[in-house]
């Protein structure tokens, strides 16, 4: 099962898929992590808060 990277969190097989490179099978961020976000390549701190 893909678990996010930073967190932990369960995702789903779908949104590996769709949010992981093709080499790569956790993603870095999940949209349990609202202090994170993709950035490119990378993954940083929020510039805002985000809504849950």
């Amino acid at each position: 099962m893909p678990e996010c990277q930073n967190c932990g969190a369960f995702v789903t097989d779908a949104y590996a898929r769709v949010f992981t490179p093709r080499d790569v099978d956790d993603p870095r961020v999940c949209p349990d992590c609202q202090d994170k976000i993709r950035d490119g390549a990378n993954v940083r701190t929020a510039r805002s808060p985000r809504n849950p």
